[in-house]
């Protein structure tokens, strides 16, 4: 997560490098060949991950009342294979891409949201509950078969889950008022990253989720602390 000027990017219809590191798509494939220095504490990650979408969905979402700010499940359901060098680790799993694009600051545009994407057996749920700066709330609730086709259902009823260390509320949407936090992943002044368990579509499923606070974000503060966990490179 690197920042680097517009000199570092080179880009065309099949890949997109910035800095050391890039990515291409071959037609059935999206490889990530990584190398960088982490933070704050620095060291070396550097190595290769490959993502197979088990199909691509063609569905994407204005997630503003301006059409400014949208998001593109791309690969709802696919598979993971990790492999780096440093630090030594592999391992492979299921997998989930998107894309959010915006012509505005996001935080311009909203509080905050709670999203998650659960597997199920026949395909993924995700889970969108957008709160935007208007004080109007959107929710979102998707199931994606295996074949990319995407079909709404009717939002469940909303969870509290508890909060994190840094007091992000976190909260989705359930079957039953059973969800829990199985591990929380990333847990930072303005976003938290988890794995939950729930009930969805009538099955027990477990899900990436995550909270994002954007009130937090826009204070100095905060804004002070992002060089520390993203550096800026100078060149």
């Amino acid at each position: 997560m690197t920042e680097r000027r517009s000199g570092s990017l080179s880009r065309d219809a099949d890949s997109l490098a910035i800095g050391r590191s890039e990515l291409w798509w071959n037609g059935r494939a999206l490889t990530i060949q990584l190398d960088e220095i982490t933070a704050p504490w620095p060291s070396r990650i550097r190595g290769r991950i490959t993502l197979h979408p088990q199909a691509l969905a063609h569905h994407v979402e204005l997630l503003a009342a301006d059409g400014r700010h949208c998001w593109q499940p791309i690969a709802p359901c696919a598979r993971v294979e990790v492999k780096l060098d440093a630090p030594a680790a592999s391992w492979n799993g299921m997998a989930y891409l998107d894309s959010n694009s915006g012509d505005s600051p996001i935080e311009d545009a909203f509080t905050g949201w709670h999203w998650s994407r659960s597997s199920l057996r026949d395909g993924s749920a995700v889970l969108y509950d957008s709160t935007r700066r208007s004080g109007e709330r959107d929710v979102l609730a998707l199931h994606f078969d295996t074949q990319g086709r995407t079909t709404r259902f009717e939002p469940p009823a909303s969870v509290a889950l508890p909060g994190t260390g840094w007091r992000i509320r976190r909260e989705t949407r359930a079957d039953d008022p059973r969800a829990t936090v199985a591990e929380t992943l990333e847990d930072t002044p303005f976003y938290a990253r988890s794995v939950i368990e729930s009930k969805l579509r009538g099955e027990r499923a477990i899900g990436v989720h995550e909270s994002l606070d954007l009130d937090r974000f826009r204070q100095p503060i905060v804004q002070a602390m992002l060089p520390f966990r993203m550096p800026r490179a100078r060149r």
